[in-house]
C-alpha cells in the first residue's frame, strides 16, 4: 500500500493524515476536518485499502469489506476513478464498484458477491441494500470500514434521517457479527466530532489541525452599487450580484485568470455564463468558447468534458453551482468568484479553498447578494475571517424522521428492547403511536411490521414526507421531474416560472389532488416569487428564561400557512412588474420554535408608540430571518417566522422564527441557545445599512406575504437595543429541559406580523404515522 502511494508522486503523508490513519487502523473511529485540497481522501484511503489487501489473502478472497457514502452520485462516481487509480499497482485485491440507482441490474449481483469497496449514496442504502440485506449477508460480515465523505452536508430533516439509516446499519452489522469503524471526511466545521457522534450515535475522535501547505489567498468582500431602480415602498435597489459576478467574470477572463464563479441556482449559473459570452464577444470573440456553464441536470460526460478544459486551461471562466463544491478535484484554478454569501462559512470557505490548489497564490471575491446577511457580512468582516466556522445541526430524535425508521428497522429484523437505546430515547413516544396505527405489532418480546408494501418506501430521506408533485409537459405529457410536496403552493402553483435543465417553464396549473403540476416551454423575461400568510399557536413552551422585563422560550408550535400570491420579478434588475393573486388551501405545520415577548415597560423604553408597534416588530422578524443562517446551518428560506403586537397565547407583542420541517430540525433551538449573539447581529444589520426607511439589504423580505408593509427601521432598531439590555450574560446550556443532549436543527421559515405575515413557505403538518402512509417511488432509486 505504501508502495503504491508513493507511486502516485506521495512521499510522506501530512501529520493528520497520518495521525487519521493511525485512529483508523486502531479501531477508533474519526472524522478528519481540514481545508479544501487538505488530502482528506488519501487519510481513509490508506488505512481502508490496506485492510482490505490483508482481507484478499481470505479463502474467498473478500475477508474484509469497506462501504463509502457520499452525498451525490458525481461525487461516489468521482471517488470510485480516484480509488482505481491509487490501488492499479495492488491487482485484483481491492474491487471498488458504484451501486447506486444507475448500476445496471446485471452488475448489482456481482458487486455483491465480490465487490469489497462498495461505493454508493444514503437513499440507496436505506432503500436498496438495507432492506435486502439478507442478499448482502456476506458484505456486512466481513464490513470493517464505513467512510462517510463530506459529512457537513448531512444537517437538518436530511442529516437526520442521515442519522437513524446509519443506526439501520449498525444494527445489521452486529445481527452478522461485525462493528465497523466509522471514518468521516468534513469540510472546517465546529465541533466536528460532536456533529459526528450525532451522526452515527458512536463517539469520534476528531482530526482537525491542517498541515497542508498553504499559498496567499486575497479575499475581497464586494458590494453592488446602489442603481437608480426604486424596489418595494420605493427603496433602493442595489445592482444584482448576478450582473456584478458577470463582469468579474469577463474581467478575469480577459487577463486569462483561470477561475470559478460559483452560484446559488442553476438557472444564476446559466445567466451569469450567457451575460459574460456576449461581454466577451465585444472585447475579444476567440475568448467566447473559453467560459461555460457547469451545473447538476448535465449529463455524466458533459460534466466530465467540462471538468477536463478547466484542468487544460482550454476554459478559462466557469459558472457554476455547489455540483463543483463537493469533492470533484478541480486544481490550478487563479480566483474564485463567489456570487451571494453560500449560507454557510463552511460552505464559504469550501468554494474559496477551490481557488491556489496548486499551493500558488490565489484571489476569493464575495459579492454581495441585496439582503441583510450578505450586506452585513460585507460591512463587517470580522463575523467571517474572526469567527470559527457553524456547528452541523441535526436531530435524529425528531419523531417525524425516527417513526419511519423505527417501520423499516422492523421490517429488516423484528425490533426489540435491546434495540431501543441505539434508536434514541424517543422511541418510549414513538413505538405506541406505530402501534395505535397498525405499522407495528407486538409479539411477545419484539415489534414486527404488518404491512405488505415495503417499509422503507414510507419516507424519502431527502423530502418531508407527503406525496411529490409531477411536473408534466402539457402538449406532449413528457414528465420533467418532482417537487417535494411541501415546497408545490411556493413553487409550481400556477403562473410561476419553473426552470428545468436550462429550459424555462410556465406552470399552466396545479391540480393538488393529483399532484400534478402542468407547464409549458415559455420565455418570460421575469421570475416569480410566492408570498404567503402565516398565523401561529404555542402548544408547549420547552424552556423559558427571562430578558429583563420580556421572556425568551422555545417550544413546540403549529404554525398554518397559506400561499396568497406571488410577485413578477424582471431578471437582470430584480424590479418588480406586479403582483397576482392565487387561491390555495391553507396547510398546518406541527414544528419546533423560538420566540421572544416584549412588555409595556419596553416599548416605553424604546419609545415605541402603538402606531409603529407592528412595523418595528415586523422589521426585527424579517432582519433576525435573514441572519439566522450565520448561527445555524440553514438557509433563510428553511425557516419562517410570525410578528404579532398581541399574540392571543402570550398576551404580549412577540416575534416567532420557526423551522420549516414537521417535528423541527434543530435552527431554532440553535437560535435560542444563540440568542443574544444572533439578535445583537441582527439590530447591528438594521442599524448600520445606509437606506433611509428600510430595503432589501436590511428590513425587506422577498417572501413577505404583506407586501412588506407595516415596516419601521428605527423603531426595530430602538425595540432590539431595550430588548439585549435586558439579555442574560450567560446563555442556557446546550441541553434544553427535556431534551437528550444530542442536539436538534431543524428548517423553519420566515417571519410575518400582525395580519400574520407570511415569509416563507410550510410543510404540510403530520402525525409521525401519518408520514408512514405515504409510499414513494420504486425500491432501488438511491
Amino acid at each position: 500500500m505504501i508502495a503504491a502511494v508513493q507511486a502516485c508522486g506521495i512521499e510522506h503523508p501530512w501529520a493528520h493524515q497520518a495521525l487519521a490513519a493511525e485512529h483508523a487502523l486502531d479501531g477508533d473511529s474519526v472524522v478528519v476536518a481540514t481545508g479544501t485540497a487538505s488530502g482528506k481522501s488519501l487519510a481513509y484511503l490508506v488505512p481502508v485499502l490496506s485492510t482490505l489487501l490483508d482481507g484478499s489473502d481470505a479463502p474467498n478472497g473478500r475477508g474484509a469489506t469497506a462501504l463509502y457514502l457520499a452525498p451525490t452520485k458525481a461525487l461516489a462516481a468521482d471517488q470510485c476513478r480516484s480509488v482505481k487509480e491509487l490501488s492499479q499497482p495492488l491487482g485484483s485485491a481491492v474491487r471498488p464498484a458504484v451501486y447506486d440507482g444507475d448500476t445496471p441490474f446485471e452488475e448489482r449481483e456481482w458487486i455483491r458477491q465480490y465487490g469489497n469497496y462498495v461505493l454508493t449514496n444514503p437513499d440507496m442504502l436505506h432503500r436498496g441494500i438495507l432492506p435486502s440485506h439478507p442478499r448482502w449477508s456476506s458484505f456486512l460480515k466481513s464490513l470493517r470500514y464505513v467512510v462517510i465523505d463530506e459529512c457537513h452536508t448531512y444537517r437538518g430533516v436530511f442529516g437526520s434521517h442521515v442519522a437513524q439509516v446509519l443506526r439501520r446499519l449498525r444494527r445489521l452489522c452486529a445481527r452478522y457479527g461485525s462493528s465497523p469503524v466509522f471514518l468521516l471526511a468534513s469540510a472546517t466545521a465546529a465541533e466536528p466530532s460532536v456533529a459526528a457522534r450525532r451522526l452515527t450515535g458512536l463517539p469520534v475522535v476528531e482530526v482537525a489541525d491542517d498541515a497542508s501547505p498553504r499559498g496567499e489567498l486575497v479575499f475581497a468582500l464586494w458590494e453592488p452599487p446602489l442603481t437608480d431602480l426604486r424596489g418595494e415602498k420605493g427603496a433602493p435597489v442595489r445592482r444584482t450580484a448576478t450582473a456584478e459576478t458577470a463582469d468579474l467574470l469577463t474581467d478575469l477572463t480577459v487577463q486569462g485568470v483561470r477561475s470559478v464563479a460559483f452560484v446559488r441556482s442553476r438557472r444564476g449559473a446559466e445567466l451569469i455564463s450567457v451575460i459574460t459570452q456576449e461581454k466577451l464577444s465585444e472585447v475579444d470573440r476567440s475568448l467566447v468558447r473559453r467560459v461555460a456553464a457547469y451545473r447538476g441536470g448535465y449529463l455524466p460526460e458533459e460534466r466530465r468534458a467540462l471538468e477536463r478544459a478547466l484542468h487544460s486551461g482550454e476554459l478559462l471562466g466557469l459558472a457554476a453551482t455547489t455540483a463543483l463544491e463537493l469533492g470533484v478535484d478541480v486544481s490550478g484554478l487563479d480566483a474564485v468568484v463567489i456570487a451571494g454569501y453560500p449560507g454557510t462559512r463552511a460552505s464559504l470557505w469550501q468554494q474559496a479553498g477551490r481557488a491556489g490548489r496548486s499551493g500558488q497564490g490565489a484571489l476569493a471575491v464575495l459579492v454581495a447578494r441585496d439582503d441583510p446577511l450578505d450586506t452585513f457580512l460585507v460591512h463587517h468582516p470580522e463575523a467571517l475571517f474572526d469567527q470559527p466556522v457553524e456547528s452541523t445541526v441535526l436531530d435524529p430524535d425528531n419523531p417525524y424522521v425516527l417513526a419511519p425508521h423505527l417501520c423499516a428497522a422492523a421490517a429488516e429484523l423484528p425490533l426489540t428492547e435491546e434495540d431501543l437505546d441505539l434508536f434514541g430515547p424517543a422511541c418510549a413516544d414513538v413505538l405506541p403511536q406505530l402501534e395505535a396505527a397498525k405499522l407495528l405489532r407486538r409479539r411477545t418480546k419484539a415489534w414486527h411490521w404488518t404491512r405488505r408494501e415495503r417499509a422503507a418506501d414510507l419516507t424519502d430521506i431527502r423530502g418531508a414526507g407527503g406525496r411529490p408533485v409531477q411536473i408534466v409537459e402539457e402538449g406532449t405529457g413528457r414528465l420533467l421531474g418532482t417537487v417535494d410536496a411541501g415546497a408545490a403552493h411556493s413553487t409550481v402553483h400556477e403562473g410561476a416560472v419553473h426552470l428545468h435543465q436550462g429550459r424555462t417553464y410556465l406552470v399552466r396549473s396545479l391540480d393538488l389532488e393529483d399532484s400534478v403540476a402542468l407547464v409549458e416551454q415559455a420565455d418570460p423575461p421575469y421570475s416569480t416569487v410566492a408570498r404567503d400568510t402565516t398565523a401561529i399557536s404555542i402548544l408547549e413552551t420547552d424552556t423559558e428564561i427571562p430578558w429583563g422585563t420580556g421572556r425568551l422560550c422555545y417550544g413546540s408550535v403549529e404554525v398554518t400557512n397559506q400561499v396568497v400570491s406571488y410577485l413578477r420579478r424582471r431578471l437582470i434588475t430584480g424590479e418588480v412588474l406586479g403582483e397576482t393573486k392565487l387561491d390555495l388551501p391553507p396547510r398546518t405545520l406541527r414544528t419546533r420554535a423560538v420566540w421572544w415577548t416584549v412588555t409595556e415597560d419596553q416599548l416605553d423604553e424604546a419609545r415605541i408608540t402603538p402606531e409603529i408597534l407592528g412595523g418595528s416588530l415586523h422589521a426585527a422578524e424579517h432582519a433576525s430571518i435573514g441572519m439566522l443562517p450565520l448561527f445555524a446551518t440553514c438557509d433563510r428560506w428553511d425557516i419562517g417566522g410570525v410578528s404579532v403586537p398581541l399574540h392571543p397565547d402570550t398576551l404580549l407583542p412577540t416575534v416567532f422564527v420557526y423551522d420549516g420541517h414537521p417535528g423541527g430540525a434543530g435552527f431554532a433551538e440553535r437560535a435560542f441557545h444563540t440568542a443574544r449573539a444572533w439578535l445583537s447581529a441582527t439590530r447591528e444589520a438594521i442599524a448600520s445599512c445606509e437606506c433611509e426607511a428600510g430595503c432589501p439589504s436590511c428590513i425587506q423580505s422577498p417572501k413577505c406575504g404583506n407586501g412588506n408593509d407595516p415596516l419601521h427601521k428605527r423603531g426595530a432598531v430602538r425595540l432590539l437595543t431595550v430588548l439585549l439590555r435586558g439579555a442574560p450574560e450567560e446563555q442556557p446550556t446546550e441541553e434544553t429541559p427535556g431534551k437528550p443532549t444530542e442536539g436538534t436543527d431543524r428548517p423553519g421559515e420566515e417571519s410575518r406580523t400582525p395580519t400574520e405575515r407570511t415569509d416563507q413557505p410550510a410543510e404540510e403538518s403530520r402525525t409521525p404515522t401519518e408520514d408512514s402512509r405515504m409510499p414513494t417511488e420504486g425500491a432501488e432509486a438511491g
